[in-house]
């Protein structure tokens, strides 16, 4: 009767599956914090999107890792047509064609060997206006590379419109924008910094959210919407489900949530102690990210799971 008259429901549709890929390696890397996520090599993150497609999930958002001496201040192989970021797109897009919405992380923290968003000042602070720039030429070459769906994750003043210009004026106007909207500082991201190999000094409290604010969060949405934002996202997901909810009910586009590392490791490590039911965690943990508004759900869990509504 439950499974009858369930008000939310999940379904391999609503899933995006993030995925590192590493330009240095020959085999996958697993890694430590995040037990069963990789880092992929070209050859098995395109497995990895085949097994998407198989599985039902709508989309893949790629995250590149370059070779350590190629970070410099400006994150310029984040630029490079022939980086990894970009050759992987053209990998994925090569294997699985539009049958995957296939999505690129748009920032240069990966890519900077001081491991911040933007380009630094000579006294150390972003530069807003000098990263606007790298992220219009970011957009270009990775909507070239084929990607469907960048995401401007930098939290950077105006950046949606500087992206949605630069991919317009360049015969990419088809590319459709995912805004990482509302983003916090938050104590959760630890494990995804081992992912992409972050070289970050500091921290990034000067441009990402305080944990204890709601109300910059409308703010935000209107000011992405206004300069033309095609999805809206939330990061983290689950401790901000009440952030979620206020976007939900104010967007007119549609809303995503990112269930980042340190959700998706609480639950492995949990789970791993037998202290909870992981099959169960999961599903919970996404049903009420789906619950409190989210249409699309970005999780570490997106093909596992899918199968297992499928």
């Amino acid at each position: 009767m439950r499974r009858m008259v369930a008000e939310t429901r999940l379904h391999p549709a609503d899933l995006v599956l993030p995925a590192f890929v590493r330009e240095d390696i020959s085999e996958p890397v697993e890694i430590g914090s995040m037990p069963g996520v990789y880092q992929h090599t070209r050859d098995t993150l395109r497995k990895a999107a085949a097994e998407a497609v198989a599985a039902g999930v709508s989309g893949i958002m790629l995250f590149g890792v370059p070779e350590d001496a190629k970070k410099d201040a400006v994150g310029s192989a984040g630029t490079d047509p022939d980086g990894i970021l970009q050759l992987a797109l053209r990998d994925v897009r090569s294997e699985v064609g539009d049958d995957l919405l296939v999505m690129s992380d748009l920032c240069l923290d990966e890519f900077t060997d001081h491991g911040h968003c933007g380009v630094l000042t000579a006294d150390g602070r972003i530069d807003n206006d000098a990263t606007l720039e790298r992220y219009a030429e970011m957009a270009q070459v990775q909507a070239d590379a084929g990607a469907h769906v960048v995401g401007p994750s930098g939290m950077m003043d105006g950046q949606v419109g500087v992206i949605r210009d630069a991919l317009d004026q360049t015969g990419h106007g088809d590319v459709a924008i995912l805004a990482y909207t509302v983003k916090y500082a938050s104590a959760f991201y630890g494990p995804f910094r081992e992912a992409v190999g972050s070289s970050l000094q500091g921290d990034r409290k000067t441009y990402q959210q305080d944990a204890a604010g709601a109300r910059d969060a409308l703010r935000e949405l209107a000011l992405d919407l206004q300069e033309g934002a095609d999805m809206v996202m939330v990061k983290p997901a689950g401790p901000y489900l009440d952030i979620l909810s206020k976007v939900a009910e104010a967007s007119d586009v549609p809303v995503a949530a990112y269930q980042i590392s340190g959700e998706y490791s609480m639950i492995e490590a949990a789970a791993q102690r037998g202290w909870i039911d992981r099959d169960a965690a999961i599903l919970e943990s996404l049903t009420g990210i789906k619950r409190a508004g989210a249409q699309i759900i970005l999780t570490y869990w997106a093909t596992e799971v899918a199968r297992r509504l499928g």
